[in-house]
Parts: C-alpha cells; sequence; structure tokens
C-alpha cells in the first residue's frame, strides 16, 4: 500500500547541513533567523525555552525532540528571564561544546540542534504539506536516530552520504507520525490521522493519473461531497484538489529533471489526457513550460525554485 507520508518525505531528499552540542548556565537568549532549512532539537539535559516565530515560549524538558521543516524565526533561552543584555547570537566552543550564557558555570540544559537541506525544486510546495511544528516527548527511539545522524555527520566512512540520507528520511518519518494528531497544525499527517481522509489521499497517490474529482474522492471516504471538502480543506490546510495538483506537479517535476519520459509520457502518468494541457498546467504552477524545465539549467532550476 503506498504511504503518502513516507513519499513525500523521500521526495523531499533531505540531506545532513550540520549539528553541535549546545549547553547554557545562567540567563540567556538566541534569536535567530534562518533561511527555511528545516531546524531540529533534542533535549539531553535539563530544560529551556523555545518560541517559534510570534507564538508563546514552549518550555523543553530532558528528552523532548522538536522538528520545524522550515524554521524562519525561532528562539531559545533560559527559564529565568532574559533580558536584552543576555543575547548571545555567537556561542562560544568550550570544551568540545559549544557554550551560552555563564562559562563559569556548571551548565543547567545541554541539547543538540541541527540543520537539514531539502534537495526537491519542489521543497517549498512539499514542506507546505506537512505539520509546521512538531514536539514530541520523552521519545527515546528518536532520540537513538538523531544520535545516529550526529555520529553518521562527524565520521568519514565509506557511503557517508547514503546513509545520511536514510537516516534523516527516517527521522523525519519518525518525527511526522510521533506526532499526536490532535496536536498536529494542518497538514499532511492530520488528513492521514483522519480515517476517512486517508482512505482518500492513499487513493490519489495510488492513482494518479485517473480523473479524479470531489465527488469521487468523497466517495472513496464514504462522505458526502460538501462535507468531504469541508472536513479535507480544515484537516491539510488545502482543498482536495488543489493538494491532487500539489502531488501530481511534484513528481512531474522529478521525473522530468531525472528524463524520466518525454513530455507526453509524463503528462499521462500525472493524469493528463494531452501534452497540451499538461504544458499549460505546469507552466501556470512552475512558471515555466515543462521541455524549458527538462533541459534547464540551474539558473532555469533556482528560477522554478523560487516561483
Amino acid at each position: 500500500m503506498i504511504d503518502p507520508l513516507a513519499e513525500i518525505v523521500t521526495l523531499l531528499e533531505p540531506a545532513a547541513r550540520f549539528s553541535k552540542v549546545v549547553s547554557a548556565a545562567g540567563r540567556w537568549r538566541v534569536r535567530r533567523s534562518e533561511g527555511g532549512d528545516p531546524f531540529y532539537c533534542v533535549v539531553l539535559e535539563g530544560s529551556c525555552y523555545l518560541t517559534v516565530g510570534e507564538g508563546e515560549p514552549i518550555a523543553l524538558e530532558a528528552g523532548d525532540f522538536v522538528l520545524i521543516p522550515s524554521a524562519y524565526a525561532f528562539s531559545t533561552s533560559s527559564l529565568d528571564p532574559a533580558t536584552p543584555m543576555d543575547l548571545s547570537s555567537t556561542p562560544t566552543l568550550l570544551n568540545g561544546e559549544f557554550r551560552l550564557g555563564e562559562h563559569n558555570q556548571p551548565h543547567d540544559v545541554r541539547f543538540l540542534v541541527g540543520h537539514c537541506v531539502f534537495g526537491s525544486p519542489d521543497a517549498t510546495l512539499l514542506v507546505s504539506l506537512l505539520p509546521q511544528f512538531v514536539h514530541v516527548r520523552g521519545d527515546a527511539r528518536l532520540s537513538s536516530l538523531v544520535q545516529l545522524v550526529v555520529d553518521e555527520s562527524r565520521a568519514q566512512r565509506p557511503a557517508r552520504e547514503v546513509i545520511l540520507v536514510r537516516l534523516l528520511e527516517v527521522l523525519f518519518i519518525e518525527a511526522l507520525r510521533s506526532t499526536a494528531s490532535i496536536g498536529a497544525s494542518p497538514g499532511l499527517l492530520r488528513g492521514l490521522a483522519d480515517e476517512r481522509l486517508a482512505v482518500a489521499i492513499r487513493r490519489m497517490h495510488e492513482n494518479m493519473n485517473s480523473p479524479w474529482t470531489v465527488a469521487q474522492l468523497a466517495k472513496e471516504a464514504c462522505l458526502s461531497r460538501s462535507a468531504f471538502f469541508e472536513r479535507f480543506t480544515r484537516a491539510v490546510g488545502v482543498a482536495p484538489m488543489e493538494y491532487l495538483l500539489a502531488w501530481r506537479m511534484s513528481m512531474a517535476r522529478k521525473w522530468l529533471l531525472r528524463k524520466e519520459g518525454s513530455i507526453t509520457e509524463v503528462a499521462e502518468r500525472v493524469g493528463y489526457g494531452s501534452a497540451s494541457a499538461f504544458s499549460v498546467a505546469f507552466t501556470r504552477h512552475v512558471g515555466m513550460p515543462p521541455a524549458r524545465y527538462a533541459r534547464g539549467g540551474p539558473d532555469d532550476i533556482r528560477q522554478a525554485r523560487a516561483g
């Protein structure tokens, strides 16, 4: 059976960028303004606050795991209120670890933080289908997976990059499926947690080339058309046909880049009756015709990413 979550994480092509162990003491705060890279954190000892965007601070405890598939602005801080004087955006390397706050005191908290990158040209679109924030408490499996990622990233063993890609795929899937469905923000995870919607989502992935309509998908989910549309949109965050289009275009981009079939063949595989109809939809969605995308160089791919 097709697993939509595994398909999307695999298509994202996660790769390790860096990871580090950080310890802190006293009053401190670090603010980051990142470029949308996936961010993960596991608290090894003690506790601290994490604030994502303009949200309320979240208290993290030992064993907690956090995943932000697209991190733009977040901060970590001590539990004691930090003042502007406590801001330290450049941790100091001390005894093999990066240190925040007071250097002459025993640490109050230790945590492992890391960033990944997504190799997919459709990363922005695919990430939009995932929860914006994942917080898992007390999951030993995730902690073990993170440690394996760290160990592998620091070693120079044969096939290192291949192993890291596989470990990161497992890490992302495990983190996402470990999140309680009630606490997940709108996205694919909440859709798959709904038994009725999960059937329709799997049908879309299994038979992407079928001429699906909202009514047909509602029938698969054993819901009325209106109830299905409202329930799907509320859970996943996008309308059913918008989700289907996003998935079709993601697969089309993958196959075109890898030269896995002609434009006509790709059009048929993603559910279009003609190459011309596919070309119109692809151009509107991606920002350039499929022929240009298929033969494009780095500049074209970057333009498509930005679009």
